[in-house]
């Protein structure tokens, strides 16, 4: 594992521990667009869903980290920052005070560097205020409202500039795999489950948007979080998306978690058919076996972290623009360790991560097979991507229905199927271009 520690541009404390002070402020009601009224700038950090969550500016300190233990530097760091921190939080709410957004790779064997990254300003919302937390790694710097709010309006006032969507010569292209090497890698997949090796694995392929002008990040979010209101959009440093998966959601000593396992395209679906995604979802025995699988798989995981846990028996059917999924909440009451405290909700990422409904079942089983048949590198996709506070609290969803900015002008797409003993190369690979659909859509491709 290789590590990286970095507090920023400007005067700032020793890189390993840097020296951050913070302060957050209620601010008035928001319009009825939320956060979306801040989502103006390409380089912002986002979290939301709604209207609600968190938008951060600028950056004070970051941390990077690869290979296996890159979850536990990231915890050990994180402390750290937290421990040495000023923090004037009046709020104490979930995602008030000093925040990292995350961004984790799926894998231990990727190249690409897990991070933490701490907001010079983040602008904040829930279902009760909103506020604005102000952060600086400088001690002869200014700590007051009147300069966050001074800062944020100069941000605000330097917006990015839009594009006409669909207006130029965009093009998609093969990523790491073609769609011929991709079918052929479920085929091998189903055949190693008949051979009993394991019984799910999630197979990813990839393609390569190269676009005729720069990419209007801030544009591509807006588009995102205005079609996939029910899902959450995330941005962090390049990797832009609206997944409908909670990984995990942390708010004291309470847990929660949103499963995603088995899908259907809604571009098939029969016209007056309104019993279609009933009957091919919640009665299909192939997706309520996949479901089943990835239920089983989290509830297992969080079993000993919890004193109570809420599973429904019966999942419900999320609906989305492009697709319908089967969809199960979990809740859970944490269990105190003898200290007193409960785990953290990057402790849960690693734990969680990766979930059946992104690798497979048994999961260390199906990412060893993965490794060997996917043929690319996922880099952060089906990763963890969200947020923490000094408190433990935060979310993190699961990367998906997004891509990685590799050049102004291109943008790495990803999506993945679930695959079992009945699956169908032809389908899967029609139901991978399904689940690329938001992101082409907002990006007018």
């Amino acid at each position: 594992m290789t590590s990286q520690l970095s507090t920023g541009p400007g005067p700032s404390a020793p890189a390993s521990v840097p020296q951050l002070r913070s302060i957050t402020i209620k601010r008035p009601a928001m319009s009825e667009h939320g956060l979306l009224d801040y989502a103006t700038r390409d380089d912002s950090l986002m979290w939301s869903r709604r209207g609600e969550g968190v938008i951060g500016f600028g950056q004070v300190a970051r941390f990077e980290a690869t290979g296996s233990g890159r979850f536990a530097a990231a915890r050990e760091w994180w402390t750290q920052v937290t421990d040495n921190a000023g923090v004037e939080d009046p709020l104490e709410v979930p995602g008030t005070g000093l925040i990292a957004f995350g961004a984790f790779a799926f894998s231990f064997s990727s190249t690409y560097a897990s991070r933490l990254i701490v907001p010079r300003i983040v602008v904040g919302r829930n279902d009760e205020c909103s506020w604005i937390t102000y952060t600086v790694n400088d001690p002869q710097a200014e700590l007051s409202i009147a300069a966050a709010e001074a800062e944020l309006a100069e941000l605000l006032e330097d917006y990015s500039a839009e594009h006409e969507l669909g207006s130029g010569v965009d093009r998609l292209v093969p990523g790491q795999i073609t769609e011929a090497e991709y079918m052929e890698s479920v085929r091998q997949g189903v055949a190693r489950i008949n051979a009993g090796d394991v019984t799910k694995l999630v197979l990813a392929r990839d393609a390569v948007a190269d676009l005729a002008a720069p990419i209007a990040v801030a544009q591509v979010l807006r588009q995102l979080a205005l079609r996939y209101a029910d899902c959450w959009t995330y941005s962090v440093d390049g990797l832009i998306g609206a997944t409908p998966e909670m990984l995990v959601r942390v708010r004291g000593d309470i847990a929660e978690a949103r499963v995603l396992a088995g899908t259907l395209d809604r571009a098939t679906a029969p016209a007056g058919d309104t019993d279609y995604a009933q009957r091919m979802l919640v009665k299909d025995e192939k997706q309520r076996h996949e479901h089943q699988l990835a239920i089983d798989s989290l509830t297992e995981q969080l079993g000993p972290l919890a004193s109570g846990m809420d599973a429904p028996a019966e999942p419900f059917v999320l609906q989305l623009p492009n697709v319908w999924h089967l969809a199960s909440d979990v809740k859970a009451s944490l269990a105190r360790r003898e200290d007193g405290s409960v785990p953290s909700v990057l402790d849960l990422a690693e734990v969680f991560h990766p979930t059946a409904a992104v690798c497979g079942t048994p999961t260390q089983d199906a990412g060893r097979i993965l490794r060997e048949l996917e043929g690319i590198d996922r880099g952060p996709y089906a990763g963890p991507v969200g947020w923490i506070d000094t408190r433990g609290n935060g979310e993190f969803g699961i990367a998906l229905r997004g891509g990685v900015i590799e050049s102004p002008t291109s943008i790495r797409l990803y999506a993945g199927c679930g695959i079992v003993a009945a699956s169908n190369p032809e389908e899967e690979l029609a139901e991978s271009w399904a689940k690329m659909r938001p992101m082409r859509e907002a990006l007018g491709i």
